[in-house]
């Protein structure tokens, strides 16, 4: 009996799986279809290093500049540390740049810039706005006139005016004036600041206390673009030129002879050396004239506290304005020799 139901089973079991590979099995195929539409070529994506060869390529021209820059005055200095109030729109490079767009209040209570940073590439280019050649724009063009303190007149340095938007006196109030009254001074820091390279190029009635006749302007206060042509000659290593910034200490000519400047033959570097020589012999009989007005001392190039007559605090601000300047009359030495000659002669 078993073995009955044991076939039956086993034949059943061929019977289903006979009708399902009848039921599964593929019917012939059809006829082919149309074709598709052809679709359209692609186009292809932006290189995503295209606009950073822009800048990055590689001729190493960013290393040479960041080289320069790191040995310059501007990295090396730690007057970036003063980074509150106006202080920080120069100082600074986050205070420089928020005082060109706006973003930074000088004038706020608290106002304070975190974690300064010295001027670097940012402060004078448009780095990583457009990420474009137009990023190595500076933040202040040529072409704009530069409103210098103390005056009401402007200059167009060219590219120097990014330079001179820092590089100029400071406001001072009140101003000594030829004839005025008498000026108090108040404490011993009184004067235009550290930063009188801007008053000295542009010269004649642009912020300097000025008195007696004769006062002219040398050619370098014509310069296409005024501290850029010299400051920034082709550099010789990261000794001078370049983003050092630095013209000495062996004094690089490059930017002096340019088209229309000094004869290629010419040795500015004599030339340099006699006309310091004669604006410190010039500076110290200033000083010695100031001493024996009293608002110096012997010693010392910081003001006395006191009142005294426009003359002697104009001829004194003058004095530490040179002193700050550091060329030693090379920004306009036909302006600084005759300007000194008369303040010793008012005296």
């Amino acid at each position: 009996m078993k073995k009955n139901l044991l076939v039956t089973g086993i034949g059943f079991l061929f019977i289903g799986a006979s009708i399902f590979s009848a039921c599964t099995k593929d019917g012939p195929m059809g006829p082919a279809g149309a074709n598709g539409t052809n679709g359209t070529n692609g186009t292809n994506g932006t290189d995503g290093t295209a606009s950073c060869i822009v800048c990055h390529s590689s001729d190493q021209s960013i290393f040479i500049r960041e080289a320069q820059w790191a040995k310059s005055v501007h990295a090396t200095g730690t007057a970036f540390e003063r980074n509150t109030g106006d202080c920080a729109t120069c100082h600074t490079s986050q205070g420089f740049r928020g005082k060109l767009d706006g973003s930074y209040n000088a004038t706020a209570a608290g106002a304070i810039i975190n974690n300064p940073m010295p001027q670097n590439c940012y402060a004078c280019h448009k780095i990583h706005e457009t990420y474009t050649g137009a990023d190595l724009a500076l933040t202040v063009a040529a072409g704009t006139p530069i409103a210098l303190n103390n005056t009401t007149k402007t200059k167009d340095f060219g590219k120097g005016n990014l330079c001179a938007s820092c590089h100029q006196a400071r406001p001072l109030t009140p101003y000594p004036t030829v004839g005025g009254a008498d000026i108090a001074v108040t404490n011993t820091h009184y004067g235009l600041h550290h930063g009188t390279q801007g008053n000295f190029i542009a010269g004649v009635g642009f912020g300097l206390f000025e008195i007696g006749t004769g006062l002219v302007n040398s050619a370098h206060a014509s310069v296409a673009n005024s501290c850029v042509t010299c400051h920034m000659a082709n550099g010789v290593g990261t000794t001078t030129g370049g983003h050092t910034f630095n013209v000495g200490p062996t004094i690089n000519q490059t930017g002096c002879k340019v088209a229309g400047c000094h004869d290629p033959a010419e040795n500015v570097a004599t030339l340099t050396t006699a006309k310091q020589a004669e604006i410190e012999g010039l500076l110290a009989d200033l000083k010695v004239k100031l001493d024996a007005k009293g608002i110096t001392k012997a010693g010392s190039d910081s003001p006395v506290v006191g009142t005294y007559p426009p003359t002697v605090v104009g001829a004194y601000i003058d004095y530490a304005a040179f002193l700050d300047d550091k060329s030693e009359g090379v920004h306009n030495p036909k302006y600084m020799t005759k300007l000194l000659q008369n303040l010793i002669a008012a005296l």
